[in-house]
């Protein structure tokens, strides 16, 4: 009984630490060296303002292509400095023949659809700036996000830049809307404190920019592209610089059917990243990136979802070998809770199909929606059926 008592507390422990404790100690981190070090800003060149390639891949966008042409062009810098470029290929609803009727737009098309890693590739043959900005088609971005980029290229060391990616809220948001935005804000939480200490740990592509020197075609079956691009960047001695005052805003998933659509398929992705990504898993060569790594992504993707479904079991396992369940004592009070919150995620589950909004309830739910994408996300990367061509969630209104 001692050992199943150590390896539950180990799991507990895998568990808090990755949800919660990992974000705290890179905050303490980052504090106590700021106090010792004097908080030593970057200073930046006013007229620091290189010519920039603002990508898309778009596959049939055409609802979208107005307020995101609009809003390209509005951003704040130079305007002959910004080259826009589109890669369109697959779209056939119109997506290509509406760009070309903008000025100062470049649209590649190609009918064949090799999904966006596909189109990514294709695309960077025609780039010819030092850097080069990618973003979604159904994304707005904030107007002073091409120069919050440019700025940290000024620093040599960095390779990527990871901009902020804001989910749009709303009063009566859906169970996807409301833990999803809850999840972006920490995940921001996490990207700024993770530069601070040395790199974030991977790109949103919602908004992402490398430098052009340092791109390397990817394999055409990566289904998490900006993620893949980013890490390899950094693993050539680069570091991802996270710039939350550049961010894209999008609204979220319509419901929490099209959210689990989309977690699974990311899901699939994380599995084969970490595959991809091997050899990041030696902090003997990476260091601190490969810790970061470990704690930020490894662990949840792979480790705590399997770990969640085994504290439980244990955890009801050791109350009834000991009869605690109604006494007052650390393992009942861990099974109750654990019952408590699979509880209210039920709950946000009846009320989210019965459109009631209790933002909540929501939160569990989506906590528990996320590490059932994981289980089948692994099952889509095993059977080798998760097509690198994305089926877009539809997002709320």
């Amino acid at each position: 009984m001692i050992y199943i008592k150590v390896f539950f507390w180990v799991l507990l422990f895998v568990v808090f630490y990755s949800y919660i404790g990992y974000g705290m100690l890179i905050f303490l981190i980052v504090k106590i060296r700021k106090i010792i070090n004097g908080n030593n800003k970057q200073i930046i060149a006013e007229n620091y303002e290189p010519n920039v390639t603002l990508f898309v891949a778009a596959y049939n966008e055409k609802d979208y292509v107005h307020q995101k042409v609009k809003n390209s062009f509005s951003l704040n810098y130079p305007k002959e400095k910004v080259k826009h470029l589109w890669i369109t290929d697959g779209s056939t609803d119109g997506t290509p023949d509406l760009l070309k009727e903008y000025e100062g737009i470049e649209v590649f098309h190609e009918h064949a659809r090799g999904g966006k890693i596909g189109a990514i590739n294709r695309g960077m043959k025609f780039v010819d700036t030092s850097i080069v900005i990618f973003s979604d088609g159904n994304t707005i971005l904030g107007k002073e996000s091409i120069q919050e980029i440019v700025n940290c290229f000024k620093n040599p060391k960095v390779g990527c830049v990871s901009g902020e990616k804001r989910i749009i809220s709303k009063d009566k948001d859906s169970a996807a809307g409301s833990g999803e935005g809850i999840y972006w804000k920490y995940e921001s939480f996490l990207k700024n404190y993770d530069s601070e200490l040395y790199s974030a740990v991977g790109a949103a592509g919602e908004l992402f920019a490398i430098r052009t020197e340092l791109f390397e075609e990817v394999e055409n079956n990566i289904l998490l592209d900006d993620f893949i691009i980013s890490l390899r960047i950094a693993m050539q001695g680069y570091v991802i610089k996270y710039a939350p005052n550049a961010y894209a805003e999008e609204t979220s998933s319509a419901n929490v059917k099209e959210e689990l659509k989309r977690k699974i398929r990311i899901s699939a992705g994380a599995i084969q990243s970490i595959v991809k990504l091997k050899n990041l898993l030696n902090p003997f060569k990476f260091g601190i990136l490969s810790f970061q790594y470990i704690s930020h992504k490894v662990l949840r993707w792979l480790i705590v979802p399997f770990a969640l479904i085994i504290i439980l079991v244990i955890n009801f396992f050791i109350c009834q070998q000991y009869g605690s369940f109604l006494e007052v004592n650390i393992y009942s009070g861990i099974f109750w809770l654990q019952t408590l919150i699979y509880t209210l995620a039920f709950f946000g589950y009846i009320l989210e199909n019965l459109k009631i909004r209790f933002k909540l309830l929501f939160i569990p739910y989506y906590i528990v929606i996320m590490n059932i994408s994981v289980f089948l996300g692994l099952i889509r990367y095993i059977k080798g059926n998760q097509s690198v061509n994305w089926e877009r969630a539809k997002r709320a209104k």
